[in-house]
């Protein structure tokens, strides 16, 4: 999608396609948007503080400008037809789009404020973000954060998308060069895991687990973590005994069933996980990853981003200082 123009009455220009020459309101769109998620007329005016009528009539309008019916009623409702779902869809790109631009727009005039939304994988969240949170929230008190738990690859979807401004989980292997700027953190060992008293708990080979189900975490098992493993040493991946999206699902599965699995290290060792769970110790070791954070490259340069991403660097910095003063210790 292209957004070509920010004209100052608050029109956007050549938002559809390359081949549409006329120009439709933002707040139109956003009468548009509000129908569409709200599923109700009603209750899209109550969220824009608009009568009904008056968001009916902005709703028709677009309808008037593209020729085409946009949103189609029923007796629960309204949802929108094949035309609405694309104008929504970009639409929403488009809003999401020229909030980032005022945000970096601001920022860049020393204003530090607006919105940095951060999508993290658990161990991110248990490890990195509470320290990054509480000094980049120190420094920068205007700025609003918001942090959603969510996989790997979902993830990468949704900063695709630019749905969030910064992803944090294990670094994929085979990302597109220059697609995203790419700041390591830190090393993560990601170790087999039974339910506590699986017999599979003595295995000291993969081979020994290679009958086993597994469960792979990921929208399929092509791309599961156990998938990766075996093929690192050389082996066939393991059968799939279930798919999760959420490392909760994956630890009621495994702790209440045969399957087996891979967890952080740090999350398998932590009490709330290791009375439920058994770590298995293979010859071949754990999958050794590397847990770093993504942004979008158009918009590495947004300051709350690179302010961000220092903040994170410095909270993994302490948390390896610590844990190599642990082993040294310990030794």
């Amino acid at each position: 999608m292209e957004c070509r123009q920010l004209a100052e009455d608050g029109r956007i220009v050549g938002l559809i396609t390359a081949g549409y020459h006329g120009s439709m309101k933002l707040a139109n769109l956003r009468a548009l948007i509000a129908a569409v998620e709200e599923g109700s007329l009603r209750a899209a005016g109550r969220r824009l503080r608009l009568s009904q009528p008056a968001l009916t009539k902005m709703i028709q309008e677009l309808e008037r400008e593209l020729s085409s019916n946009l949103l189609s009623r029923s007796r629960t409702g309204v949802f929108p037809t094949a035309q609405g779902t694309v104008l929504y869809e970009r639409a929403v790109a488009a809003e999401r789009e020229l909030a980032h631009a005022v945000d970096q727009i601001r920022q860049f005039s020393g204003e530090m404020a607006g919105e940095l939304i951060v999508g993290a994988v658990p161990l991110a969240l248990m490890l990195l973000i509470p320290e990054t949170v509480r000094t980049f929230g120190r420094a920068f008190p205007q700025i609003q954060l918001r942090i959603m738990e969510e996989l790997y690859i979902a993830q990468l979807n949704r900063l695709r998308k630019g749905e969030v401004d910064i992803a944090l989980g294990p670094l994929p292997e085979d990302l597109t060069p220059g697609e995203f700027e790419i700041q390591s953190l830190m090393p993560i060992a990601m170790v087999i895991v039974v339910r506590k008293g699986n017999p599979l708990a003595k295995a000291r080979r993969l081979a020994d687990l290679a009958k086993a189900p597994w469960v792979y975490t990921g929208a399929t098992a092509d791309s599961g973590y156990a998938r990766i493993l075996y093929e690192r040493n050389g082996m066939r991946p393991p059968p799939t005994g279930a798919i999760v999206n959420s490392t909760l699902g994956l630890l009621a599965i495994i702790a209440n069933g045969d399957c087996v699995g891979l967890l952080p290290r740090q999350i398998a060792v932590h009490p709330l996980a290791s009375q439920s769970l058994d770590l298995v110790t293979v010859a071949e070791g754990p999958l050794n990853l590397v847990l770093g954070a993504l942004a979008r490259s158009d918009v590495a340069l947004k300051p709350s981003v690179r302010h961000f991403l220092a903040h994170l660097h410095r909270a993994a910095h302490q948390l390896t200082e610590r844990r190599n003063s642990g082993f040294a210790s310990e030794s």
